[in-house]
């Protein structure tokens, strides 16, 4: 068994260094986890996806370097193309590209979408690719913004997963929210981001102004 450090004196990681220490610890799935895996979509998945405004996006770089990215839109942003390829469209945002950077050294890529008040999700997992333009993209239209930008993915496996995580977090439990409790957004980009800026601009910046401009590309 790996003991590895934290570089302080008082304190110490009992690491996992392979599987059979893993499954020893956490035992082997359940033989119903295993059968759900699917490499096509059903219909039921079809359906979901059609009720999803949002989901997350994860991907690696060539490196091993990760990033996990939410999407969201209008309920069926996530377009089913067939059985076995759905996409996804881009819109405006901060330009950094760390997950599209990361799909184009490495196009394994893993998908969760939710459905808000679900604690159920749909995860597929596939190989992505970044494309520019097509038919379908005039399926993609929110508000006048036609997407110039798209991850197309190519299932390999999906399935669904068990609410346990969020029936654990009440996540969906509106008398569980209290976003006040943490510092706010327009305070956070003043004390990390944009220090020079006038937090009375940030607040009207992240406010009315962020939301009106959701689908407008910014010069």
């Amino acid at each position: 068994m790996d003991t590895a450090g934290t570089g302080t004196a008082d304190h110490q990681l009992d690491v996992v260094a392979d599987e059979a220490e893993l499954r020893a610890l956490l035992g082997e799935p359940m033989p119903a986890a295993l059968a759900k895996e699917r490499s096509r979509l059903h219909d039921l998945d079809r359906e979901w996806l059609a009720a999803s405004p949002f989901c997350l996006l994860a991907t690696a770089g060539a490196d091993g370097t990760c990033d996990v990215s939410p999407k969201g839109d209008p309920p069926g942003f996530v377009l089913v193309l067939d059985d076995t390829t759905v996409a996804i469209p881009e819109r405006p945002g901060n330009r950094r590209v760390d997950g599209f950077c990361n799909i184009l050294t490495n196009p394994h890529v893993g998908l969760i979408s939710f459905l808000p008040g679900r604690g159920d999700t749909l995860r597929i997992n596939g190989r992505a690719r970044l494309v520019r333009d097509a038919p379908f993209f005039d399926r993609m239209v929110v508000q006048g913004h036609r997407p110039v930008l798209a991850v197309v993915v190519e299932v390999e496996q999906v399935f669904s997963h068990c609410s346990k995580a969020f029936l654990r977090s009440d996540l969906w439990k509106p008398e569980t929210w209290d976003p006040a409790a943490v510092t706010g957004r327009a305070a956070i980009a003043k004390a990390l981001e944009r220090p020079e800026a006038d937090v009375a601009d940030l607040e009207r910046y992240y406010g009315e102004e962020y939301a009106a401009g959701l689908y407008r590309t910014s010069p």
